[in-house]
């Protein structure tokens, strides 16, 4: 089945709408959906070729569909490339850009840094703020 046709069936019903406001922006909790925008352009399931980013205790996960793999196969059909939390944003924007260099959905490649960058900042830890210090006449007696 194209993925037209399946947007077509998939636009109006799908159990991973997210309607908050009724005349708002509609949004979409598929995987593989990078931006959570509810559009053909970023839809996980009509698209043949997607881009999945999702968080492990290890680091992050890139999962992309390998190239000629049948729609039916399903593990050997996706290749995944781990990012550690620690290697930092470039490493996150060379593994996107390689992506998108190799012609695979290059259109995705701000999408998957920004989500990347996204889920290394919340696995990064707090710096634990600076003591505060007494000023005024607190800071003359002291």
């Amino acid at each position: 089945m194209s993925g037209d046709l399946q947007w077509l069936l998939l636009r109006n019903n799908n159990s991973y709408i997210v309607k908050r406001v009724p005349e708002g922006p509609v949004f979409s909790k598929e995987p593989g959906n990078l931006t959570n925008i509810h559009s053909w352009k970023y839809s996980g399931l009509a698209n043949e070729k997607t881009v999945a980013v999702k968080d492990t205790e290890s680091g992050v996960q890139i999962t992309y569909r390998k190239k000629g793999a049948s729609p039916q196969a399903v593990r050997p059909a996706y290749a995944t490339i781990s990012i550690r939390p620690r290697s930092g944003p470039r490493r996150a924007a060379g593994v996107a850009a390689k992506l998108a260099k190799r012609g695979y959905r290059p259109d995705l490649r701000t999408a998957t840094l920004a989500r990347v960058s996204a889920v290394l900042a919340s696995k990064r830890e707090k710096k634990a703020p600076a003591p505060k210090k007494a000023r005024g006449k607190k800071a003359k007696t002291a």
